[in-house]
C-alpha cells in the first residue's frame, strides 16, 4: 500500500506514529507531510528507515497514494484543525485516511461525507471492538512465554522495543509474534485492540482476547506495553495491560537521562530499582513476573560510545542485561529474554 504520513511541525521526535510506521511497516511512503520541513527528505532527519521526500502538503503529491495515515498521537488523542485541509485534500483524491486518534474521523460531520461521497474508507484504529469483556484470568494458561514491556513512563520505546525482540527471535529461528495494543502497532501489524480506548472494566480482557488468540500459535508473544505505573496518567492503562496479559517476564524501557513525566515536569521518576519492584509487585497478586532485560533510547546521545556508557549504567542500575535495541540490536539481550 502507498501512504503518505501527516506528520506536521512533528517530525521526527514527536511524531512517533509516523516513525514507527517508517521505520517497521509494509508500506510504500509515498512523502511525509511537514509544513516546517518541507523541501527536506527523511533521511536528512532520520537513519535505518526507508527515504521518502517532505512536503508541506497533500497538494503537493504528485502522484496517487491509497492512503493518509496521521503519524501523530499527541496527548489526549485530539485532532488538530490544522490538519483539516490535508485531510479533505486525501479524501478528495480517493485516498482513505487512517488515524489513531481518540477523535474519530468517521464520526466528523464533514469527513464522513466526503467519505461517502468519494466511496473511501475512514478507519479510525483506536475504535474498539463492541464484543469486549471483562478478563477470566486466563492468559497465564497459554503455551506461549509471554514478554511485556514495561516502562519509566510513556513514549520510552515499548513498541520499538517488542517489534526488535520479536524480529531478533524471529532471525534467530523461534517461532515468536508481535501482539499491539496502541495505535501504531496496530497500524503496522494490521491486528489489535487500542487498549487506552477500551471501558476500563475491559481493558485486561481486551489483552487477555489477543493473548488467548495467539498464544497457542507461537513459543512466543512479545506483547505491546502502554504508558507506565507511576505518572499520574495512563498508570490504569499499564495496569491493565500488566494483569491482562500475565506475563512470564517484563522488559524494562527508559529514555536515556530523563528524570520527569514527560507531559507532568512536576512529577520526578522514581528511582530505577524503586521501578523495578513496584512492576514486579504489582503484577505478583495475579501472576508472578521479574524484569529480565532493560531497553533505553539513547538517539540523543550522538557518539556510540557514550551510549554504550549509558547503556552499561542502565543495566546496572536495574540489575539486568540492557541494549539500545534500535542502536545496538536486540539481539545483545535475547538470551536473557529467551
Amino acid at each position: 500500500m502507498r501512504v503518505a504520513l501527516l506528520a506536521h511541525e512533528k517530525f521526527p521526535d514527536d511524531a512517533k506514529t509516523a516513525v514507527g510506521v517508517l521505520r517497521y511497516a509494509d508500506f510504500d511512503v509515498a512523502a511525509v507531510l511537514d509544513r516546517d520541513l518541507a523541501g527536506d527528505r527523511v533521511s536528512d532527519h532520520l537513519a535505518g528507515v526507508a527515504d521518502a521526500p517532505i512536503v508541506a502538503g497533500m497538494d503537493e503529491l504528485d502522484e496517487p497514494v491509497d492512503a493518509l495515515l496521521i503519524g501523530i498521537a499527541p496527548i489526549g488523542g485530539g485532532f488538530d484543525e490544522s490538519w483539516r485541509p490535508d485531510v479533505r485534500a486525501a479524501i478528495e483524491r480517493g485516498a482513505d485516511v487512517v488515524a489513531g486518534l481518540h477523535y474519530f474521523l468517521s464520526e466528523d460531520e464533514e469527513f464522513a461525507s466526503l467519505a461517502a461521497e468519494h466511496n473511501v474508507d475512514l478507519r479510525d484504529v483506536r475504535k474498539p471492538d463492541e464484543d469486549l469483556t471483562v478478563a477470566e484470568g486466563v492468559s497465564g494458561d497459554v503455551s506461549a512465554e509471554v514478554v511485556l514491556t514495561v516502562g519509566t513512563d510513556c513514549s520510552t520505546g515499548k513498541m520499538t522495543s517488542s517489534i526488535e525482540m520479536m524480529e531478533a527471535a524471529t532471525a534467530r529461528g523461534e517461532d515468536a509474534a508481535f501482539v499491539p495494543t496502541g495505535q501504531t502497532g496496530i497500524m503496522i501489524a494490521d491486528w489489535g485492540h487500542p487498549i487506552d480506548r477500551v471501558v476500563s472494566d475491559f481493558t485486561a480482557g481486551a489483552v487477555e482476547d489477543m493473548i488467548v488468540e495467539r498464544g497457542d500459535d507461537h513459543d512466543y508473544l512479545f506483547v505491546e506495553g502502554q504508558g507506565s505505573i507511576n505518572p499520574p496518567a495512563y498508570s490504569s492503562v499499564t495496569l491493565g495491560i500488566l494483569h491482562g496479559a500475565m506475563p512470564d517476564k517484563l522488559v524494562l524501557t527508559h529514555n536515556v537521562g530523563q528524570e520527569v513525566v514527560h507531559g507532568y515536569e512536576d512529577f520526578a521518576l522514581p528511582d530505577l530499582d524503586t521501578v523495578v519492584d513496584l512492576y514486579e509487585d504489582v503484577a505478583a497478586p495475579v501472576h508472578e513476573t521479574e524484569v529480565v532485560a532493560g531497553m533505553i533510547n539513547t538517539s540523543s546521545i550522538e557518539s556510540d560510545e557514550k551510549a554504550r556508557e549509558a547503556v552499561e549504567a542502565y543495566s546496572a542500575a536495574i540489575g539486568v542485561p540492557a541494549t539500545d535495541p534500535v542502536r545496538f540490536g536486540a539481539e545483545e539481550v535475547l538470551d536473557a529474554i529467551l
